[in-house]
């Protein structure tokens, strides 16, 4: 499939997947005669994987990196131990950044009550 669909189907936009194109993150399987970059099911994959890490913060290297780790598992290439150690390293971090969010996000629910409560008060 072409950019443009692929871009639908991950919810991404194409500047965003040109740009972690050029990243290395992720590269066309193939190429159509007239140059369009062509995008298989695992190119999706690995567009929605880096499109979940980066609301958690992770960096371009820890994206690229943990892609790696991914396809060396899926390769059964690599220092199997290794690499799981490395994956649940990003479990780990994942984790500690979602609690973070939620955290965050009931602060803000927090003040969007007390906001509410104020109009609420002096609508009155």
């Amino acid at each position: 499939m072409q950019i443009g669909e692929a871009a639908e189907r991950v919810g991404l936009s194409i500047r965003t997947i040109r740009h972690y194109e050029e990243a290395g993150l992720i590269v066309p399987s193939a190429r159509s005669d007239g140059g369009f970059r062509l995008y298989t099911d695992p190119d999706l994959d690995r567009l929605r994987v880096v499109k979940r890490m980066k609301p958690l913060g992770f960096t371009l290297d820890e994206m690229r990196d943990l892609l790696e780790i991914l396809d060396q598992l899926t390769a059964d290439t690599g220092d199997r131990a290794a690499l799981m150690d490395r994956l649940a390293g990003y479990h780990r971090a994942a984790d500690t950044r979602v609690q973070t969010l939620r955290d965050q996000l009931a602060h803000a629910e927090g003040f969007a009550e007390q906001m509410r409560d104020h109009l609420d008060q002096h609508t009155r």
